[in-house]
């Protein structure tokens, strides 16, 4: 019994040993609490790809994922999560985990902020919190962590500024504080750092000075400080002869490229890009013989070129596009077979001449961008020398000449940019064997003949822009070949002939623009099958016949352009696609109605429909397109009102209904249209007044309502559209005053109010708008009372319509300073008086019909004035007078000697009588019968009607005279 009884409790005892190891394997010296604060840990995370699933008190914790225990497994040493998923805040027993070492948490999405209490992790060395979302500040405590070798917490939302306190971490290798937004300057502590191998600072906000404590970084291998706010100069740098990487790109740094950077014999990459360096690129750089990659554009740098791939023998990138550099490449840059060059990227300078033959010997180049240079010659035939090439990119030059077949020996080249320079003659045939082409741009040239058809064996070509070049003939019927093609530019060439039906099998097509050519026939029904078209532009061409049906198919239109042909039948089948931003139908012979599933289109902006034979109502669903912004209905038979609905569409910006048979009012709503720009609700049957709410549209600069039949007073808001260039409402039955309010439209270029019933004064306060310029035309009115001075103050205008009026009063002086004026029209009013002196090339009908009262060139010249009139009547009367009386005082004298004659003729009579009576009977036929006739011929030449005009002349004869000697 005793000896079962001791079996048991040896048993029992065995039992209490296996659970003691088992105890003491879980939790090994201080385990269990971390085992505690791990779970603890856990319970704080949000952990959604389970990656703790198997953090529990059932496994070794030196088993659980992410942790590495020390040899004697005592102590956790590392704690690595990094891109497991993990959200939420870093919990604050993290810190109580002081016997790690390696802390990785990057690459998940903590947040919150870095605390104080991370200095109790003495035993830390390396530190990687980078790619999170944590925020807040650099804690000062972070200078505690003497152990510290790595620390990499950017790529996060850190800001304020680098402590100094930096400066203690003394052991540290790796500073990774990049894509944070760091302010401030960077520490001159940081030369402190003997031992830092990398300092990445990329990203963030820095500004001032580079310190020149960086040259104590002895060991530094790279210095990434890019896309920050910099300045100053580049400071010397010659002791960090351990430097691999320099990259100072996209910050303010100023004066020239340090001739010193040629000591670092150890760097591969130098990246100065995007600053304001100046002056030349020194020759020591050729010293890098170690240099791969160097990168000096965006700067103000200038001088020749003097970097050599002779010398730079493991340099494979070149990159100084975008400075003021001139001359041209040297002409020992590159030696056959020892270059490593790939890429020679001098775009945007003022490089000249013709093309540098010294870059064909560079036959390991792949890209080679001399664009935007002043290149200029023919382009050399032996081109085909850079075998290796992959993009030739020279547009925006000079070259000139023909694209020779040698081109087509680049079997390695990819995308050929030759745009916008003097290229003349055809394509050769030989662009065929190229079949790793993608992109051939060659628009803005003078090329010309036909597109081969050998193009399209070019397999890999996804873009092809012929813009603006004189090709000719036809599409190549083989286009559909050319599976991968996205973009195909044709427009503005002489291209004639149908579309080829195999372009529908272009299946990849995106954008299709054939505008400005010559093109004609019908739409091929197989562009249903182009099932990705995004944007396509046919106009100004001859295309023509309806549109096939099918076309409803192609449900990912954006934009269509069939303006200016002569398509007909409905448009109908152009409305399948609802992501529509534009449509384009001006200038067709479309007719039926407007299809209503237009509306569907969400996107719609534009909406062009003007010159057609479309007929209908417009529809009311219009009112669910709240994005449009143009919508021309102009110049087609449309009826009925404009739907109410239309008052949703509040971007609208022009709004074109003209010359159409619309009808009722025009609608107070459209005062809600803030940002209506122009309305032409002109040429239609729209009666009823013109509502004041139009006064609200602030942002209106042209108004047409012309040739309806509107009637009443033009209202007093019109003066709120202090933004109008353009008011025309002629031809309507306007009536009362043209209100004052209108001087408040400065901006006024035309103003046209004529064939109405307009009474009243002309505003004096038209002489205030003196923008204007076009036109101010007022004709076939009722204006009366006088045309205002003030009009004389319209400098700009060109032509001025008075003309149809009761306008009464003299042509004011002030109307003669409008020196612009080149149509003027006066005529039929009441004016009098002289026109101003600089009207007379002016022709006659401007002044016709006024009363024959006005006078002056052209018109016959103005006589004397009413008081020049009346003083020379007084002066006449008075000489008459004079005259009068003088005459009298003659006849009486006259009358007086006759009567004294007869008397002693009598007497003599008597005495001849007594003495010889046959004498007297002689001397009675002398005497009284001559006589008598000269006193008739007296009267006769001295009649009242000439005695005045020979008295007068006599008068100006002897004033004449009297003028005369006195003025000796």
């Amino acid at each position: 019994m005793h000896f079962v009884m001791g079996g048991i409790e040896m048993s029992h005892f065995m039992l209490f040993l296996a659970i003691l190891h088992s105890i003491l394997a879980v939790a090994p010296g201080d385990n269990s609490r971390d085992s505690s604060r791990l779970l603890r840990i856990k319970s704080e995370l949000v952990d959604p790809s389970g990656v703790l699933s198997n953090w529990s008190p059932r496994a070794h914790i030196c088993s659980w994922n992410g942790l590495e225990c020390s040899n004697d497994q005592m102590h956790i040493i590392s704690l690595n999560l990094s891109g497991s998923g993990l959200s939420g805040s870093i919990p604050h027993e993290l810190w109580n985990l002081t016997s790690i070492q390696t802390l990785d948490l990057s690459s998940n999405s903590f947040t919150g902020s870095l605390p104080p209490e991370l200095r109790q992790l003495q035993n830390l060395k390396a530190l990687l919190l980078f790619s999170n979302f944590l925020s807040g500040e650099i804690p000062e405590e972070i200078s505690a962590l003497k152990n510290l070798q790595v620390l990499r917490i950017g790529d996060n939302m850190i800001s304020g500024v680098i402590p100094p306190s930096i400066g203690n971490l003394t052991d540290l290798r790796v500073l990774g504080l990049a894509y944070c937004q760091l302010n401030g300057s960077i520490p001159v502590e940081i030369g402190i750092l003997k031992h830092l191998i990398s300092l990445d600072l990329q990203n963030n906000s820095l500004s001032g000075l580079i310190p020149e404590e960086i040259h104590g970084c002895e060991e530094l291998e790279n210095f990434a400080a890019s896309n920050n706010k910099l300045e100053g100069d580049i400071p010397l740098m010659e002791s960090l002869e351990s430097l691999q990487i320099l990259n100072l790109a996209n910050n303010s740094l100023s004066g020239s490229i340090p001739t010193a950077l040629s000591q670092l014999h150890n760097l591969k990459y130098l990246n100065l890009l995007g600053n304001r360096l100046s002056g030349a690129i020194p020759s020591e750089l050729n010293q890098l013989v170690q240099l791969e990659m160097l990168d000096l554009s965006r700067n103000n740098l200038s001088g020749s070129i003097q970097l050599l791939s002779t010398q730079l023998k493991n340099l494979a990138a070149l990159v100084l596009s975008d400075n003021a550099l001139t001359g041209t490449v040297p002409t020992n840059f590159c030696t056959r077979g020892s270059s490593n060059l790939r890429q020679l990227l001098l775009a945007r300078n003022k490089l000249s001449g013709e093309f540098p033959l010294a870059v064909l010997s560079c036959s390991s180049l792949q890209q080679l961008d001399l664009s935007d240079n002043h290149f200029g010659g023919e382009l050399p035939t032996s081109l085909d020398k850079l075998g290796n090439l992959t993009d030739l990119v020279l547009n925006n030059n000079s070259f000139t000449g023909t694209l020779h077949p040698e081109i087509g020996n680049l079997s390695s080249l990819e995308n050929l940019f030759l745009f916008h320079n003097m290229i003349t003659g055809g394509i050769p045939v030989e662009i065929g064997k190229l079949q790793r082409l993608k992109t051939i741009y060659l628009y803005d040239n003078q090329m010309s003949g036909p597109i081969p058809s050998e193009l399209t064996n070019c397999s890999s070509l996804t873009a092809i822009d012929f813009f603006g070049n004189r090709f000719s003939g036809s599409i190549p019927a083989t286009i559909g070949k050319l599976k991968n093609l996205f973009l195909l530019q044709l427009r503005q060439n002489d291209l004639s002939g149908p579309i080829p039906p195999s372009l529908g099998y272009c299946k990849s097509l995106q954008l299709l623009a054939l505008a400005d050519n010559k093109l004609s026939g019908t739409l091929p029904p197989t562009f249903r099958f182009i099932s990705q078209l995004s944007t396509i532009t046919l106009y100004n061409n001859s295309f023509q016949g309806p549109l096939p049906q099918s076309l409803f198919l192609l449900k990912n239109l954006k934009i269509i352009n069939f303006s200016h042909n002569r398509f007909s039948g409905t448009i109908f089948p152009l409305s399948g696609s609802s992501y529509l931003t534009a449509m384009d139908l001006t200038n067709n012979s479309f007719s039926g109605s407007i299809p209503s599933g237009l509306s569907m289109c969400r996107n719609l902006t534009r909406l062009r429909l003007a010159h057609n034979l479309l007929t209908g109502t417009m529809p009311s669903e219009f009112g669910q397109l709240t994005q449009l912004n143009f919508l021309d209905l102009s110049f087609n038979n449309l009826t009925d009102e404009i739907p109410p609905q239309l008052s949703s569409c509040k971007k609208l910006e022009h709004f074109l209904v003209n010359n159409n048979q619309f009808t009722g009012a025009i609608p107070p709503w459209l005062g809600s249209l803030q940002e209506l720009g122009e309305l032409d609700f002109s040429s239609n049957n729209f009666h009823g007044t013109v509502p004041a709410e139009l006064g609200n549209c602030s942002k209106l600069l042209k108004l047409y309502l012309h040739d309806n039949s509107l009637s009443s007073i033009i209202p007093a808001e019109i003066g709120n559209l202090t933004s109008l260039n353009v008011l025309n409402l002629q031809r309507n039955n306007f009536s009362g005053s043209i209100p004052s309010t209108i001087q408040n439209c400065k901006k006024l270029y035309e103003l046209r109010l004529s064939e109405n019933l307009l009474t009243g004064l002309i505003p004096y306060e038209l002489g205030e708008l003196t923008e204007l310029q076009v036109i101010l035309d007022l004709s076939t009115n009722l204006f009366s009372g006088e045309i205002p001075s003030s009009l004389g103050d319209l400098m700009k205008l060109e032509r001025l319509n008075l003309s149809f009026n009761q306008l009464q009063g003299r042509v004011p002086a002030s109307l003669g300073k409008l020196t612009s004026l080149h149509m003027l029209n006066l005529s039929n009013n009441h004016l009098e008086g002289q026109i101003p002196s600089t009207f007379s090339g002016f022709p006659l009908s401007s002044f016709l019909g006024n009363d024959h009262k006005l006078c002056g060139p052209p018109l016959a010249s103005c006589g004397e004035s009413e008081a020049q009139k009346v003083k020379r009547l007084s002066r006449t009367a008075a000489t008459g007078i004079t005259v009068a009386i003088v005459l009298t005082s003659t006849a009486i004298c006259l009358v007086m000697i006759y009567i004294m004659l007869r008397i002693w003729c009598k007497w003599r009579k008597v005495l001849i009588s007594n003495s010889d009576a046959s004498g007297g009977k002689e001397e009675e036929k002398w005497g009284f019968g001559n006589e008598k006739k000269r006193v008739g011929e007296y009267w006769k030449v001295n009649s009242v009607a000439q005695v005045p005009s020979e008295t007068a002349e006599m008068k100006k004869q002897n004033n004449a005279s009297f003028y005369t000697t006195t003025s000796k």
